[in-house]
């Protein structure tokens, strides 16, 4: 009996172990270890669902995108409610640093926006100029809108923040390039993750590129084809 008893005894010693190796490599990593920045995201910050958008404003594609979701918002909103999703913008200058033909828009872009965050109006600034760059010179332009964009200087970002209540300090912040440095560690990160631009990691499903002529319904696509791969 004695021995019996330590047999079943070494058994279900062995069976905790077990048991809690498997809920150590199960266990799920929740969302606020895993952002690289809160003030960029929207959602439920314990929602089931954590989609990452890797972003550049000189992008016309991901331009395109997030111009879709903002014509939409009120929409896009309650989709995100109701499919518990938490959406994390992971913005740079990717394009500057690593792409061919370097543009400067995208630096200044990413400054203006991460001057903007350190105000606290991350979002207001960066749906404005999504949609002022769409309209202005993706929409009608297509990818010929690139070269016009990248010949404007730092104030046309600044003069956006005029829009969403930035002064000077904000004005202070993107011509002394006081981010510059973060950015560039963003857009180093950057690259370890991706393989194209835009580029999306909705759950376990991963994917980039966005067709100028797309809509709102191919965001849909995207996202659904995230919440089908957790």
């Amino acid at each position: 009996m004695r021995k019996i008893f330590r047999i079943g005894a070494i058994c279900a010693i062995i069976c905790i172990i077990f048991a809690a190796i498997i809920s150590s490599v199960t266990a799920k990593t929740p969302n606020s270890e895993k952002i690289w920045d809160q003030d960029m995201t929207i959602g439920n910050i314990d929602a089931k669902n954590y989609f990452i958008i890797y972003s550049d404003i000189a992008c016309p594609y991901c331009v395109a995108f997030e111009n879709a979701i903002i014509e939409h918002e009120e929409d896009f909103k309650k989709y995100i409610e109701e499919k518990d999703i938490l959406i994390e913008v992971r913005l740079s200058d990717f394009l500057y640093e690593y792409g061919e033909t370097h543009p400067i828009s995208s630096r200044y872009s990413a400054e203006a926006v991460y001057c903007a965050k350190k105000e606290g109006k991350f979002w207001d600034y960066y749906n404005l100029a999504i949609t002022e760059v769409w309209a202005n010179f993706f929409r009608d332009f297509g990818k010929g809108g690139f070269d016009k964009l990248n010949k404007l200087g730092k104030d046309y970002w600044i003069d956006l923040g005029k829009n969403v209540g930035l002064g000077d300090d904000f004005a202070s912040c993107v011509n002394s390039d006081e981010p510059l440095k973060e950015i560039v560690n963003i857009a180093a990160k950057t690259t370890k993750f991706i393989h194209g631009m835009p580029y999306f990691k909705f759950n376990n499903y991963v994917s980039s590129g966005f067709d100028l002529s797309w809509g709102y319904e191919y965001v849909l696509m995207y996202f659904n084809a995230g919440l089908s791969e957790r």
